[in-house]
């Protein structure tokens, strides 16, 4: 028995001689190794701070930095040896701590990502089963949009997306993300959540989707003129959306609510025609005394390839829409329909006043 347990000791003692041995030659060469090819194919700076191997089978990194595009406080990577064994490049996790990531678009609509150096090969196919992202931030600037640079934010970010292990040929991934949205100011414009499971095998779907207080009116280079013509001055917008797939049909049942929706008052130009338009006029007409739109809608479509357009989400919003009449007073209605004719009158006296001076 005192010899066994001799040899174990002396098993442990060689191991942690060897893990230590491995420590100090990741630390003097890895790190130079692991610099030069980041470098090399992404074709930008990289500094790294340390390089450190954990156990049971783990690579920390830490102080990355890759450009201007992304750095982490920590990048943990845990390969898994059996996939060595096959043939394969296989992370058993990820996980990035703080990282950082400037997304920008320019003026011609590229992204600012870097492109992989085709002179050198196919890279070799990398199998990832589980990433974690811890307090993230990404930063997307803006230049087709803005040529001064509009700016969104998405701070706080935190993500944990995991392949299911069994049985191990399943193609069912988990993923949980939550993040808030930030004006440039640091100033808060809404929040988001994302979680459920997806197959890829069946193409079988069961997620959820929330968006919760977004400051719409910050958005307004995205959407234009499509909620209304005239200028939004406050709209809070909360989204809790539904998608559940099966056999690659994606339904999409969603539970729309604008509140707090105000518009600015600006008077037509004299001589002018005032523009009236009919879509969007009706979303205003179906809003209540205090400015909310409620719509609950459903939309169809593929799971490996969601298709919705413009048109078909105004018609499915209006046909929504059409529903709430109910929830509205005799009084609002009419106030809202004397109000659309008025402006049916304004356009008739701007024609008589335009040929009036043309007899």
């Amino acid at each position: 028995m005192r010899k066994i347990n001799k040899i174990l000791l002396w098993i442990i003692a060689v191991f942690f001689t060897l893990f230590i041995i491995a420590n100090i030659a990741v630390s003097l060469f890895a790190k130079q190794i692991i610099v030069r090819q980041i470098e090399e194919n992404l074709k930008v700076p990289v500094t790294l701070g340390s390089i450190n191997v954990g156990l049971p089978l783990s690579i920390k990194l830490s102080k990355l930095s890759v450009g201007d595009l992304f750095k982490a406080d920590e990048v943990s990577v845990s390969p898994n040896i059996l996939g060595f064994f096959a043939g394969k490049l296989v992370l058993s996790s990820v996980d990035l701590v703080n990282p950082l990531v400037n997304l920008e678009r320019s003026a011609d609509g590229r992204l600012n990502l870097p492109k992989l150096d085709n002179n050198k090969g196919k890279p070799p196919a990398i199998y990832l089963t589980s990433l974690s992202v811890r307090n993230g931030k990404l930063i997307f600037i803006d230049r087709k949009i803005d040529p001064s640079g509009y700016k969104i934010i998405l701070a706080n970010l935190n993500s944990h997306i995991s392949k299911v292990m069994l049985p191990p040929a399943s193609l069912k991934v988990n993923f949980k993300l939550s993040a808030d949205l930030l004006a440039p100011d640091s100033r808060k414009l809404g929040s988001t959540a994302l979680s459920g499971w997806l197959d890829f095998g069946p193409k079988d779907m069961d997620g959820n989707l929330i968006i919760k207080d977004l400051d719409l009116t910050y958005f307004s280079p995205y959407y234009g003129n499509f909620i209304s013509d005239k200028k939004l001055l406050s709209a809070k917008l909360n989204i809790n959306t539904n998608l559940k797939a099966e056999n690659n049909n994606l339904k999409i049942l969603t539970d729309f609510r604008l509140s707090n929706l105000t518009y600015s008052q600006e008077a037509p130009v004299e001589g002018t025609l005032p523009e009236i338009n009919f879509a969007k006029n009706a979303l205003e007409f179906f809003t209540d005394s205090k400015g909310n739109l409620n719509l609950e809608f459903e939309i169809n479509t593929r799971l490996d390839h969601p298709n919705v357009t413009v048109e078909q989400l105004k018609k499915v919003i209006l046909k929504a829409a059409s529903k709430n009449l109910s929830n509205q007073s005799p009084e609002e209605l009419m106030k809202k329909v004397n109000a659309n004719i008025d402006q049916f009158k304004a356009i008739g006296k701007t024609l008589k006043n335009i040929f009036k001076g043309k007899e």
